[in-house]
C-alpha cells in the first residue's frame, strides 16, 4: 500500500520508529542536544520548513528541533531517497511530512510548496530548491523568513551565486562548510555510502577495476580513497589545478574525462556541476561500464544524451540499474537514474557520520534563531551566505570525542600566552 500524506498504512509508522531508533543509537551527540533543547525550549513559536532527505537520520534531527518547540513541515530533497516508513513515523511526531518515495518531478515541487505553506521563519535546505522557490514563486513569504541553513556543496554554490547578484533576501548558514562536515560527512560518509550503493546495485567486484572519480573535492577524495582501499585502480578527473595536483601527489592518476572515458570500468561524478559525462564520453566508453552520480542533482551525467544514443533500454535489469544498449552493441549501466546513488541504491551516510553533521545543523539553527528571529533588527545577520561560528564546529567535535570516550590534551597557561603574544620567540 503506497503511503500518502495523512494516510498511514498499518504497521508503516511502527517500522519507521524502529528504523529511527536504530539510527539514534549511533547518534549520541544529537540525542543529547535533543534532550537539552527539550529543557531549554529555544524554538518555541518558531516555524521551520525543511527540504531534506527523508531518512532515519533526518528524523533524529527533526525530532531534536521538535523537542525544542519548533513547528516543522518537511518535503523531500530527493524522491528516490525518501523512506516511506520514516515519513509515516514523523507524522506521529507532529511533523507535517510532504514526501513519498518515487514521486515525479511535478509532485516533488508541489511537496516543497506544501511545506512552505506554514510561512516559515527558518528554512533548512539540501540543494537550494526550497530557497530558489521562495525567491521565484513564493516571494510573498520572504518577509516572514528570518534565515536558513544549507548542508550541500551544490546548494552552497547556488546560494553564493544568488548572493553575488544581490538576489538572496535573507541570511543562510553554510553548514556544509564546517570542518567537521567536510572532513567526516563529505569525505568518509560520501566515500563509504557511494561505494555501498554501487555494490548493492551491481554486485560488482571493485578490486582490479578502473574507477574514474570526477571531482576531487572532499566528496570525491572520499570516494577515491575508499575505491583504492578496495583494490581498484583510481583515475581522477578535475578542472581545478590545485586539486589535480593534490590528487597527483596522493598517487592517483589524473586525466581529462575524454581520455579516462576510454579505459574506465566504473564512473562516479562528484562535482556539483552539470554535463560532466557528455555524449562524446559515452561514445568512447567500453561495453559494460557502470555510471553513477554522487552529486546532489541528476545533471552530472547527461542522461538525455544517453537516452538519445541508445537503441534499447532495459529498465530494472537489477534494482536501481538500467541498461542502455548502444547502436554498436555496447551496454552502459546507469545507476539510480543518474540521481544520488548513495541515497537511492543504499541508505546514505552512516548514522555515526550524520550525528556530527546534524548536530552542527541543530546548533546552527539555534544560533541562527538567536541572530535573526529573536534578535533586535539593528544586530540581525544581513542577507548573504554566512559561515557556522567556529565554536559550534569545535563543540560538535568535543561532544563526539566525549561520546567515543576519547581524551585530548589542553593547552597550559604558558602555551596560551605563547600563542597569543607576538613578543615571545625562541
Amino acid at each position: 500500500m503506497p503511503w500518502e500524506v495523512g494516510v498511514v498504512a498499518e504497521g508503516l509508522a511502527e517500522a519507521g520508529e524502529r528504523r529511527i531508533g536504530w539510527a539514534a543509537r549511533a547518534m549520541p551527540v544529537l540525542t543529547a542536544l535533543g534532550e537539552r533543547f527539550a529543557g531549554e525550549r529555544p524554538f518555541d513559536g518558531l516555524r521551520i520548513a525543511a527540504c531534506l532527505h527523508v531518512t532515519a537520520e533526518t528524523a533524529v534531527l527533526l525530532g531534536a528541533l521538535r523537542a525544542g518547540g519548533a513547528e516543522i513541515a518537511l518535503a523531500a530533497s530527493n524522491p528516490l531517497s525518501t523512506q516511506d516508513d520514516v515519513a509515516a513515523a514523523l507524522e506521529t511526531y507532529g511533523i507535517a511530512v510532504h514526501a513519498r518515495a518515487g514521486v515525479d518531478r511535478g509532485t516533488y515541487y508541489r511537496h516543497i510548496h506544501q511545506a512552505l505553506d506554514i510561512s516559515p521563519n527558518i528554512v533548512l535546505d539540501d540543494g537550494c530548491d526550497l530557497v530558489n522557490i521562495l525567491h521565484t514563486e513564493r516571494v510573498e513569504l520572504l518577509d516572514t523568513v528570518a534565515g536558513g541553513c544549507e548542508e550541500t556543496t551544490t546548494g552552497i554554490i547556488r546560494l553564493r551565486q544568488m548572493a553575488s547578484e544581490n538576489a538572496l533576501r535573507f541570511p543562510v548558514v553554510a553548514v556544509n562548510d564546517t570542518r567537521t562536515k567536510r572532513m567526516f560527512d563529505n569525505r568518509y560518509g560520501t566515500g563509504q555510502s557511494t561505494l555501498d550503493g554501487i555494490m548493492r546495485a551491481t554486485n560488482v567486484l571493485l578490486a582490479g577495476r578502473t574507477v574514474v572519480v570526477a571531482g576531487f573535492g572532499f566528496c570525491g577524495r572520499g570516494v577515491a580513497e575508499r575505491a583504492r582501499g578496495l583494490g581498484a585502480r583510481v583515475i581522477v578527473t578535475e578542472i581545478d589545478p590545485v586539486k589535480a595536483l593534490d590528487a597527483t601527489l596522493q598517487g592517483y592518476e589524473v586525466q581529462p574525462m575524454g581520455r579516462a572515458a576510454e579505459i574506465g570500468d566504473v564512473f562516479v561524478t562528484v562535482t556539483g556541476n552539470r554535463d560532466v559525462i557528455r555524449a562524446e564520453h559515452l561514445a568512447a566508453m567500453k561495453d559494460g561500464v557502470i555510471l553513477a552520480n554522487a552529486g546532489h542533482f541528476d545533471v552530472e551525467i547527461d542522461v538525455r544524451a544517453l537516452e538519445e544514443a541508445a537503441t534499447a533500454v532495459r529498465f530494472g535489469i537489477r534494482p536501481n540499474t538500467d541498461e542502455y544498449v548502444m547502436a554498436d552493441g555496447r551496454r552502459l549501466l546507469l545507476l539510480s537514474e543518474g540521481r544520488l546513488v548513495n541515497l537511492t541504491a543504499a541508505e546514505g551516510h552512516p548514522a555515526a557520520v550524520m550525528d556530527m553533521s546534524f548536530s552542527a545543523q541543530a546548533l546552527a539553527v539555534a544560533w541562527l534563531a538567536r541572530s535573526t528571529w529573536l534578535a533586535e533588527e539593528s544586530v540581525r545577520l544581513p542577507p548573504g551566505v554566512h559561515d557556522v561560528p567556529a565554536e559550534i564546529d569545535a563543540e560538535v567535535a568535543r561532544l563526539k570525542l566525549a561520546a567515543a570516550d576519547v581524551e585530548i590534551d589542553t593547552l597550559t597557561d604558558a602555551q596560551e600566552r605563547y600563542l597569543h603574544s607576538w613578543r615571545l620567540g625562541s
